[in-house]
Order: structure tokens, then C-alpha cells, then sequence
């Protein structure tokens, strides 16, 4: 054979004679097929060939019968699921009904496996050409249809399951394995199945259920017993989603608990007296209100709720406390009050509501609301913090005493008339700083920078040079005492001590008037001739009413002591040395004492127990214009440094409330023209309203204006033609440079 001959082409060709099948041959092998799926259904397969099964449907679909093969399936299992049905009606009721129909499905299960393995290609190819349901399933389709809806099952599955779980809600126990077993069945099925004929009938029963326990909670419970069984409703429903139900049964349920124990009733809760809101707070019940802010944050509108409720109940409490005339006579007493009202919000607030930003600044605008209802609070808070810083922070850690400093300033933050406190707060910082009655030091410097982080230099700026004054004092009184020692026209037995302010930054002081005995007077004014002769231009005026004198008295029987008193009352003092007894009238004359100053000392001499230096005739504890005073010979005190105070009002009395009043209002005034001026400069045109919001924002930092004290101001302005009014709009004002 040549290796350049070509092959010739194989060819495959048909029979001559056609292969004719047999017309019966479909219904035949159908025959077969059928058989063969009653037998996987009365469980009898372990004898069938599932090849040969598998082969023969394999040629039913190759050979165009695939449709009487599906049709043939439908109704064969179709017909075999009405006997099922039929049967699961005739089972025993409860439990026993849902074993049988769980055990028939379990059955359902593995025989439609068996077919859809016998049927495999039909189910690859004929169901995908001609759009059917595949064999696995078709199955749950006719299980559906035949078993589950079929007309005396469908209630009968509801009713039966939902009686499972009310008895489960009544606290019995029940099968959970086999309630999964049923609602998975349902899950299989499709989710529009386990919803139409279960999870929508649980919904409306636990809506029922909990609407009618809310009413017998209500009237049988308080409100912490409430929130507790709300709270473990809603976990007893999550766990028997978890356990038994479709998880996404679960949101669903939650919110049908969490409107009917919690969204219809939360308002009923608050106000439950004796156990509501208000109940809990003033309790002190931290762990009931952080369940209730648990449960309302679940519901719209719940935290809206407690947080509004919270913010009235402080300013009712407030109100209630800045308006008691009780409360208002200690201003100490009054201000720690508020310290501890504050306290125990901040904690109910970080323990109860997580420390919430939202309630953190409704309980702000809460105390700033009701602080600022009294005219007081400025200086009942600088009081407080002059008691303090006298005596309150004494033998307590710096860190302890920052923490009281900071506690206060809190308070300080909520101030609207921040200018009145500290007129206040100069007037006490003044007499710690000239008694030298300051706890600490560190502590005022402490409290003055935190004033300045507060407020800004301006604020503090004279407050600095009160302490700044004190110190150059001390270094004038070093230099004076050099002085005296090298003098020969300045022997005097006094020890003078002389504190030099500048008359900008301490307050005001109306010159008092008193005649000082002449060892005094002398002393006087050998410091006025040395100072005057080093600080040239400038004018010492004596503040006689704010010092105090070291005098050593002798009284009956020799008895020695060294009296700490004020400058007044060592001039009264003075006068009995050579003096039986005198009138109120003849101690004035001599003194020159304004009468009210006059009586509170004389009142402090004689009317205190155990510091009597003085007797008083008519024997009363206030002092009156007729009364006759002589020296108590007979004092006695197991001391021998004996400290007189001088009888004060701690707060202001109404006249001098209404002369600081009006000197804060004379002070406002200069401010508010600087900022309308401010204002206008970088603005040039404005209208009224405009001035009015721009300048009560830029102030508040200090005080809130009245728009009509600003309307005023602008008048003011426009008369020194700082502005004018438009010519044609009457509203505007331009600023003429």
C-alpha cells in the first residue's frame, strides 16, 4: 500500500427500516413507574432497582412522554396525600396531633428524595423546557396544598400551635422540639406559608395577650414591677423565636410587645404615683430607671418622653427650692442644696441613662431655667464659695478641694448674670484677702483661673490685682518697718500693719468716718508721710471700718487678755478707760460712727455670750439709741487670745440688694454701647432686631441685656451720633464713621 493513498471518509448512516415502537409502550413504563412510587410510599422500596427506575423514565423523556410522566407524578402523590391527610385527621388532639403530622412529613420528605432521584432527568431537562415545578419542589407544593390547607387541617395546625404557645406564656412547659419540628415544616413550605398560616395569628394573639396583661399589670403592679415583667416578656419572645420560630419572627414580635407593654402605657408609668418617674428619682432607684430608659429608648417617642419629664421635674424641684423664703435665709445651706440636687441628677444621669447627651443637656437647661428664677443665686453662689474658701476647705487634699471648686463652678456656668457675681465675689474676695482669712492660697489662685477659663481675661483682670495689691503691701509694710526702725520721730510702741489698694480694682468703698484714739491716729500718719514721700502724686484714703487691732485688757482681779477686735469697736473700746458708763448717743459722739455701724459692734461688745466686754442696760439683744453701756469688769474667758466678731448680715439686706442692683445696671450700660458700636463698625447697616440678637449673643457670656435696656442704649448712641436711623427705612441704623 502506497503511503500517498488517500482514506476514505467514514459515514454513518441510518437503518433502512425504521424501528416501530409500541403505542402501549408509554402508558406500559408509566405503569411501572407508578407502581414503583405507591411502593416508596407505603415504605416498601427496598426492592426496586432504582437503575432500572431511573432508565425507564430516562426513555420516557427521550421518547416525548415527559408530560404524561409529570402529570402521572402529580396525581399519584396528590392521591396518596389525601390519605395522609385523612389520616393525620384522625389522629388525638394536641401534641399527639403534631407528632403524627411531623412523622408523616419526615416520611413525605425521604419518598419525594427517592423519586427525584428515580426522576433525576426528567428533572434536568423536561422541567426546565416546559417552565414546571421541579420534582423536590412539587412535592412541598402538594404538601402544602393536600395536607396543610386542607380544609379541617389548616385551623386545626393554627389553633393547636397557638394554644401551645399561650400555654408556654402562662409559664407551662411544652415541646419545644417538636413546635420546631412543625414551624420549620412551615418554613420549608415558604415563608408566605409559615406567615398565612401561623406567624400572622401569633402576631394578633400576642397583641391580644399583651394588651390585656398591660391592663392587669397596671392595676396590680407598680411601675418598677412593671418594667421588670415588660423586660423579661421581651426576652421570654426572643428566646422562643430563637428556640421554635422563624428567626424573623422575632423583630416582628418584639415590636407587637414592645407597643402594647411599653409605647401604649409609658405615659400611664411616668405618672403612676407613688412608683413613677418621679417616685424613682427622688428614691434614688438607679437600677429601675436604667430599665426604663432601656425599654422606652425601643419605642418612638419614649426617650422624648423621659427626657421631658426628667427636665419638668427639676424645674419644678428647683422652683420649688428657689422659691422657699426658708431655704433662701441660709445661703450656704442653700447653695449646697443645689450642689447635691445637681449630684444626684448627674448620677441618676451617668448610672440610669448612660450617660446620654441629650439628658445631659436637658438637666443643664433645667438648672440654668431655675437658678436664674431668683436674683440671689449670684451672690448666694459667691457666698458659698467665700465659706469655703474660709474655713470649708480646711484639712481637706488639694485634690478633694479642686473637686468642691469644680462642683461649684458648675453652678457658675449656669449663671445668666455673671457681672453681678462678681461684683459679689470681689466684695467677699476682698475681705478674705484683708483679713488674711484664706484657707489656701493655691485654692483662691485655683478658683481664679478657673474664672478666667470661664470667662476670659476681662473677667478676672481687677481679681488679679487684688492679689497683686497684697503682695506690693507686704513689700511696703518691710520697707516701712525699715523706715520706723531708723527713725527717731516714729517710736511707737504700735505694730502698725497697712495693706495699700488701688482704688480701680478693689470695690467701691464710701469713706467711713471715725475718730481713732490718738495713738492710732498718730501711727496713721507717720505712714502717710512715708508712703506719700516715695509714691509722689498719689492720695491715701483710710478704710478704718475694714481693719481690726490687737488691744491687751486688765479686768477684775488682774485677769490679762489680748482682745482681737475690730478698728470700731477698739475705739468704743477705748473710751471706757477713763469712763464709768455712757449713752448709745455719747459713744457716737466720740466716735463718729455711723449709727447702724455703731450698733452692730456695740451689739457684738455686749450682747454676744461669752464676749461681753461691755454691759448694757436694758439687758435686750438687739442695741437701741436709749441704752446705756459701762465695761464688764467681771469678763472671763478660759482663753487668753479672745476673738470679738462683729454682727453681720451674711447676705444683703434689700436696700444694699438694690444699690449693687443698680450699680450692675450702671455697669451694663458702657458694655452694651461697646458691642452695638462693635457691631455696627463691622456691620455699617442693621436693623433693629438684628442689633438686638447680635448684642445678646455677644454678652451672654456675662449677662442676658433686656431689648429694651438695648433699644435705650441705641438712642444713647444715635443722640452722640455714633449712628443715625435710616432717612427711609425707620428700622435700619447706619454707622457714621
Amino acid at each position: 500500500m502506497s503511503g500517498g493513498a488517500k482514506k476514505k471518509p467514514f459515514k454513518i448512516e441510518p437503518f433502512k427500516h425504521p424501528l416501530k415502537q409500541d403505542p402501549q409502550w408509554g402508558e406500559n413504563t408509566w405503569a411501572l413507574l407508578e407502581a414503583a412510587i405507591l411502593e416508596i410510599n407505603n415504605h416498601n422500596a427496598s426492592g426496586l432497582s432504582f437503575e432500572e427506575l431511573y432508565r425507564s423514565a430516562y426513555n420516557m423523556v427521550i421518547n416525548k412522554y415527559g408530560e404524561r410522566l409529570y402529570k402521572g407524578l402529580v396525581d399519584t402523590v396528590s392521591k396518596h396525600l389525601v390519605g395522609v391527610a385523612a389520616r393525620v385527621e384522625a389522629a388525638a388532639s394536641g401534641d399527639a396531633f403534631l407528632r403524627d403530622l411531623t412523622a408523616r412529613w419526615e416520611d413525605h420528605n425521604k419518598s419525594m428524595q427517592m423519586i427525584r432521584d428515580i426522576l433525576m432527568y426528567m428533572d434536568r431537562t423536561y422541567v426546565g423546557r416546559h417552565q414546571v415545578v421541579p420534582v423536590h419542589q412539587l412535592g412541598l407544593n402538594l404538601w402544602r396544598d393536600v395536607v396543610v390547607r386542607a380544609p379541617r387541617l389548616q385551623e386545626r395546625l393554627s389553633s393547636t400551635l397557638l394554644a401551645l404557645v399561650a400555654r408556654e406564656r402562662a409559664g407551662e412547659i411544652i415541646d419545644r422540639a417538636l413546635m420546631r419540628s412543625v414551624t420549620m415544616m412551615l418554613v420549608d413550605l415558604g415563608h408566605d406559608v409559615y406567615q398565612d398560616e401561623f406567624e400572622r395569628a401569633f402576631l394578633e394573639q400576642a397583641a391580644e395577650a399583651y394588651q390585656a396583661e398591660a391592663q392587669e399589670l397596671l392595676g396590680t403592679c407598680d411601675c418598677p414591677s412593671f418594667l421588670r415583667k415588660a423586660e423579661r416578656r421581651l426576652l421570654e419572645e426572643s428566646e422562643r423565636c430563637t428556640n421554635y420560630l422563624d428567626p424573623g419572627s422575632d423583630a416582628k414580635v418584639t415590636r407587637v410587645v414592645e407597643h402594647r407593654l411599653i409605647q401604649q402605657q409609658m405615659r400611664t408609668l411616668m405618672e403612676l404615683e407613688g412608683s413613677g418617674f418621679v417616685a424613682m428619682v427622688d428614691a434614688g432607684h438607679i437600677e429601675d430607671l436604667a430599665r426604663m430608659y432601656a425599654l422606652f429608648r425601643r419605642v418612638p417617642g419614649g426617650l422624648d418622653l423621659l427626657r421631658h419629664t426628667m427636665g419638668d421635674h427639676i424645674r419644678s424641684t428647683g422652683r420649688a427650692l428657689v422659691q422657699d423664703p426658708e431655704r433662701l435665709k441660709e445661703p450656704v445651706e442653700f447653695v449646697q442644696l443645689l450642689l447635691d440636687q445637681k449630684a444626684k441628677f448627674d448620677s441618676i444621669v451617668l448610672g440610669a441613662f448612660q450617660n446620654d447627651k441629650l439628658f445631659q443637656n436637658a438637666l443643664n437647661t433645667a438648672f440654668e431655667h431655675f437658678l436664674n428664677l431668683t436674683q440671689r443665686a449670684p451672690e448666694y453662689i459667691s457666698l458659698f464659695m467665700d465659706d469655703k474658701l474660709r474655713k470649708g476647705l480646711k484639712g481637706m487634699s488639694e485634690d478633694e478641694a479642686e473637686a468642691v471648686l469644680d462642683k461649684v463652678m458648675m453652678l457658675f456656668r449656669y449663671l445668666q448674670e455673671k457681672d453681678v457675681f462678681e461684683k459679689y465675689y470681689k466684695q467677699h474676695l476682698a475681705k478674705r484677702l484683708l483679713s488674711g482669712r484664706t484657707v489656701s492660697d493655691d485654692a483662691e489662685r485655683s478658683l481664679l483661673v478657673k474664672l478666667k477659663t470661664e470667662c476670659g481675661y476681662q473677667f478676672t483682670s481687677k481679681l488679679e490685682s487684688m492679689f497683686n495689691d497684697i503682695k506690693m503691701s507686704r513689700d511696703t509694710m518691710k520697707e516701712y518697718r525699715d523706715y520706723v526702725a531708723s527713725s527717731t520721730t516714729c517710736a511707737s510702741e504700735i505694730d502698725l500693719s497697712v495693706q495699700v489698694l488701688m482704688t480701680g480694682s478693689w470695690p467701691t468703698q464710701s469713706a467711713a468716718q471715725c475718730s481713732l484714739p490718738r495713738e492710732l491716729d498718730s501711727c496713721c500718719t507717720d505712714f502717710s508721710n512715708f508712703y506719700l514721700g516715695t509714691h509722689s502724686g498719689r492720695k491715701l484714703t483710710w478704710q478704718t471700718n475694714m481693719g481690726t487691732v490687737d488691744l491687751r485688757a486688765t479686768f477684775g482681779n488682774g485677769r490679762k487678755h489680748e482682745l482681737n477686735v475690730s478698728t470700731y469697736q477698739a475705739c468704743i473700746l477705748q473710751l471706757f478707760q477713763g469712763s464709768e458708763e455712757l449713752s448709745f448717743s455719747d459713744i457716737q459722739a466720740a466716735t463718729g460712727i455711723q449709727a447702724a455701724e455703731l450698733k452692730r459692734n456695740l451689739q457684738s461688745l455686749a450682747c454676744v455670750k461669752g464676749k461681753q466686754l461691755l454691759k448694757k442696760v436694758p439687758v435686750t439683744k438687739d442695741v437701741g439709741d436709749g441704752d446705756l453701756f459701762s465695761a464688764n469688769d467681771s469678763f472671763t474667758s478660759k482663753f487668753f487670745k479672745v476673738k470679738v466678731g462683729t454682727i453681720t448680715a451674711q447676705k444683703e439686706g434689700d436696700a444694699d440688694k438694690l444699690e449693687t442692683r443698680q450699680k450692675v445696671e450702671e455697669d451694663r450700660k458702657p458694655q452694651i454701647e461697646a458691642a452695638i458700636v462693635r457691631i455696627m463698625k463691622s456691620r455699617r447697616v442693621l436693623d433693629h432686631n438684628s442689633i438686638v440678637a447680635e448684642v445678646t449673643r455677644q454678652l451672654s457670656t456675662r449677662f442676658v441685656p433686656n431689648p429694651t435696656v438695648i433699644k435705650k442704649r441705641i438712642e444713647n448712641l444715635i443722640e452722640r451720633e455714633f449712628l443715625e436711623r435710616d432717612q427711609t427705612d425707620r428700622k435700619l441704623y447706619r454707622y457714621l464713621a
